[in-house]
């Protein structure tokens, strides 16, 4: 955990997204915390970094701030990703082209705050990839201003609470729910589907998986199925 977690002003993204959203569409929330006339620092430089950016412009944000600890990707597909792969690349969404400033190769080594509890800034610092390793740059450390801070770090894992201290699903090495090539977890007549078994991953992943789970159901409760079943619960995107 990064010392000053717990600081007044710093939300997970899905804590401060939702909620923005019920405003948009005309609904009143009470105790909504917005970005107005304040410093933000969205950390994570994905898709839902990206969608906090573009609300916190829109809500009237001093200054916005994208950190994102891995290096910057090239303008280029590189040769190690060749077509059909989905290459890393460099890429500029609606959002980013309103505001912000993007920093790459950064890291958070403590959240600052005042007497009273509120975030006041971040401390960071540089990294560099070395040997497939993150390590930090000597005497890179800097502050950087900030009263509310969005943490858009991606999918580390399915809240265990439910499925595993009351049904006592077991967990994978990823984090994720471990099930069998029908979906069913390791609890007969538990099913699992999309990012709580596969992980971090897209939509489509998710409705191909909820259409294949259907048929594991299927075949559990009758015998047989002649439900479509898209992918197999191993099923990855191409990569090389």
């Amino acid at each position: 955990d990064v010392p000053g977690r717990d600081l007044d002003g710093i939300l997970q993204a899905m804590d401060f997204l939702p909620p923005a959203n019920r405003v948009a569409l005309g609904e009143t929330v009470e105790g909504q915390v917005t970005a107005a006339d304040k410093d933000v620092v969205i950390i994570g430089g994905g898709d839902t970094g990206a969608d906090c950016l573009g609300t916190v412009v829109r809500q009237g944000a001093r200054s916005v701030t994208q950190l994102e600890i891995m290096a910057r990707p090239g303008d280029d597909r590189a040769v190690t990703q060749p077509w059909p792969t989905y290459p890393m690349l460099f890429r500029v969404s609606s959002a980013h082209e309103e505001a912000g400033e993007r920093v790459y190769s950064i890291s958070t080594k403590e959240f600052l705050g005042d007497d009273a509890g509120r975030l006041r800034g971040l401390r960071l610092v540089e990294v560099s990839m070395d040997g497939g390793r993150i390590s930090e740059v000597a005497g890179s450390e800097r502050e950087l201003p900030a009263q509310l801070v969005l943490l858009a770090m991606g999918f580390t894992g399915p809240e265990p609470s439910v499925m595993v201290e009351q049904l006592g699903v077991s967990l994978d090495t990823r984090g994720a729910f471990r099930r069998d090539d029908d979906y069913q977890t390791d609890v007969p007549g538990v099913f699992v589907a999309g990012d709580a078994g596969r992980g971090q991953s897209l939509i489509v992943w998710a409705i191909a998986e909820g259409r294949a789970c259907a048929a594991g159901v299927d075949r559990w409760l009758t015998g047989s199925t002649t439900l479509p079943a898209p992918v197999a619960p191993t099923e990855r995107p191409l990569t090389v």
